[in-house]
C-alpha cells in the first residue's frame, strides 16, 4: 500500500447549514502519485459543488500541473509551503492555468504572495476564534460541534469546513408523527402490499406524496420519463426500489438546521456501500447496503434512538445488525464507509485490505458516491 493513493474527505458547510463544497485529502507518498490517482478519477468527478484538493502533508511542487483539474477544481496551498521555492513557482502556474487557489492554516501573521486571489481561507478556529482580516472567505477548521459553528459564523466566519454537524444534536425521543407515516408505507412495501392499500396512506398526507414524487423525479436517479402518480411509479421502479426512494424520503424528512448536511452524507455512505458491494452481494441486496449506509446517520436527522427507529421499521437482519450491533456481513462495508469521512489513511487501508479492495477501486466508488449524493437537492 506504500504507492497507494486514498482520498478521504470532509465537506464544507455554508452559513445555512448546506453542504457548498467538497475538500478532498489525497493520501500519496509523492505530488506526482497523487497526480496519477487524480488522473484516473475524471469520469466519476463530482461536479456540482466546487471540491477543494488537499496534498494533506506534502508539499505542493509543480508535478501537480500534470494534473489535467476539472473546472470546478481549486487546490490548496498551506501557509507552511508557502515560501518554499517550488510552491511559489507553482502559484503563478496554476493562475496561468486557470485554477482556483485556497489558502489554509492562515494565521495573522502570515505573510502571502503578492496578487494571488485567493477564493477561500481555511482556518484553524481553535486557535483563531475570530477570522482576523483574511484575504478571502473564511473557512472555520476544527470546530467541535453545531454550537461551535453558530459561535464560529457569529464571529464573522463564512462557513466551516469539518464533520462538527455529527455532534451537538439531539437524539433522544420517539419518531415524529410525519416519520412515523414513512415508516409505516416502508412497513407496507416491504411486506408487498396492494398498491391501493399504500395509495390510501399517501392520501392522508399530500405533503408526503409531493415529497415522494420530487424526489423520484430528481435528476440522480437518472429516470427516463417523469413519474406523476404514485401508481406509475410503483409499475415503473417496483417494490424494492420503491422501498429505497422512501427511505431516502425518510432521511429527508428532518427539520433540523443541519438536516441538509446530515441528508447528503447519509445517501453518500449509502451510495458508497451499494457501489462497494457490487462485487460481493447479489443485486437484489445492493438496495439493503444503500440502506444500511443511509440509516446510519437516522438517529441524527430524526431526533430519535437508532434502536426504537429501527425496531418499527421491521428491516432485514443484516441491516439491523449493522447498525446497531456493529456487525454482521454489511459491517465491514460501513465502516469502509465512515472511514472516508476521516484523515486516518492508515485505517482506510487497513478496513480496504480486509475486504481486498484495491484503493482505486474505493476512490472511485467514494467519488461516484460523492456526485450522486451532490445531485440530489435537499432542503
Amino acid at each position: 500500500m506504500s504507492n497507494a493513493v486514498l482520498i478521504t474527505r470532509e465537506p464544507v458547510i455554508n452559513k445555512q447549514y448546506k453542504i457548498t463544497a467538497n475538500r478532498l485529502i489525497v493520501h500519496a507518498a509523492t505530488v506526482a502519485q497523487a497526480v496519477e490517482g487524480l488522473q484516473g478519477l475524471a469520469d466519476v468527478w463530482p461536479a456540482t459543488h466546487p471540491v477543494f484538493i488537499s496534498l494533506y502533508r506534502l508539499v505542493p511542487t509543480p508535478d501537480l500541473l500534470e494534473w489535467t483539474a476539472p473546472p470546478n477544481a481549486m487546490v490548496e496551498i498551506p501557509t507552511q509551503a508557502i515560501a518554499h521555492p517550488l510552491t511559489l513557482s507553482l502559484i503563478p502556474r496554476l493562475q496561468e492555468a486557470g485554477i482556483s487557489l485556497n489558502l489554509t492554516w492562515y494565521q495573522p501573521d502570515t505573510v502571502v504572495p503578492p496578487n494571488v486571489p485567493w477564493r477561500f481561507v481555511i482556518i484553524d478556529a481553535k486557535r483563531q476564534p475570530l477570522p482576523a482580516a483574511p484575504p478571502g472567505l473564511a473557512i472555520a477548521w476544527g470546530l467541535a460541534d453545531v454550537p461551535d459553528f453558530r459561535d464560529a459564523i457569529a464571529q464573522g466566519y463564512d462557513g466551516a469546513s469539518g464533520w462538527f454537524f455529527l455532534r451537538g444534536v439531539k437524539t433522544d425521543g420517539k419518531l415524529a408523527p410525519s416519520h412515523a407515516q414513512i415508516v409505516r408505507l416502508l412497513n407496507l412495501v416491504r411486506r408487498n402490499a396492494e398498491v391501493k392499500d399504500i395509495e390510501n396512506v399517501l392520501k392522508q398526507d399530500v405533503a408526503l406524496s409531493y415529497k415522494l414524487l420530487r424526489y423520484i423525479n430528481s435528476a440522480g436517479f437518472g429516470l427516463m420519463c417523469e413519474i406523476q402518480s404514485f401508481r406509475h411509479a410503483v409499475t415503473i421502479l417496483g417494490y424494492e426500489k420503491l422501498h429505497k426512494w422512501l427511505s431516502v424520503l425518510l432521511i429527508s424528512a428532518s427539520r433540523d438546521p443541519s438536516a441538509p448536511a446530515l441528508m447528503q452524507t447519509a445517501i453518500a455512505r449509502g451510495r458508497f456501500m451499494e457501489k462497494i458491494g457490487s462485487a460481493f452481494f447479489e443485486k437484489g441486496e445492493l438496495d439493503n447496503l444503500f440502506i444500511t449506509g443511509a440509516f446510519s446517520m437516522l438517529h441524527l436527522l430524526l431526533g430519535a434512538s437508532l434502536q426504537s427507529a429501527l425496531e418499527e421499521m421491521h428491516l432485514p437482519p443484516p441491516i439491523y445488525d449493522a447498525l446497531v450491533g456493529g456487525d454482521g456481513v454489511y459491517a465491514p462495508f460501513l465502516k469502509l464507509a465512515r472511514a472516508l469521512e476521516s484523515f486516518d489513511e492508515k485505517q482506510l487501508a487497513a478496513l480496504a485490505h480486509d475486504l481486498h479492495i484495491t484503493p482505486d477501486e474505493v476512490n472511485r466508488a467514494h467519488l461516484e458516491a460523492l456526485a450522486f449524493a451532490d445531485s440530489l437537492q435537499f432542503g
